[in-house]
């Protein structure tokens, strides 16, 4: 499957880190899961996340959605090894919708987090802070 836009992997860390952009919407949600799942499927291996949402310009998803999604991806997980996923949010209106996730996937394979600060989620993550610098517009 080709990697989504604003999608970056690294194998070598087993870490894929997500950039959206614009409005995030259930279409580039689907996106994004079809392509962790085919990922996981075809590879049999699991990466750790690292999701940048600081460049939002708007979020057009329902709770209902957030709340389907997170439990499907607290389901696609079971039985794997634990899974970190870092949400690195500054809107206080984007972290509803982290936190909705959080707690949906909460004691299960999927750890989810919230930070405001890249270092926190690097040191978390067990990276390189400069792993996770905003990469430039291309």
């Amino acid at each position: 499957m080709k990697i989504p836009p604003n999608v970056v992997c690294f194998e070598a860390q087993s870490l894929l880190i997500w950039r959206p952009r614009g409005i995030l919407n259930e279409n580039i949600v689907n996106e994004i899961l079809a392509f962790l799942d085919d990922r996981e499927t075809k590879l049999e291996k699991t990466f750790n996340r690292f999701t940048d949402l600081s460049s939002l310009d708007a979020v057009d998803l329902s709770f209902k959605y957030v709340f389907q999604v997170a439990l499907f991806r607290r389901l696609a997980l079971m039985g794997h090894s634990a899974v970190k996923s870092a949400f690195f949010v500054l809107a206080p209106e984007v972290a509803r919708y982290v936190e909705v996730h959080a707690l949906v996937t909460d004691h299960s394979p999927l750890v989810v987090a919230m930070f405001d600060d890249r270092a926190a989620a690097a040191e978390w993550l067990g990276l390189s802070p400069a792993m996770l610098v905003e990469e430039p517009e291309r």
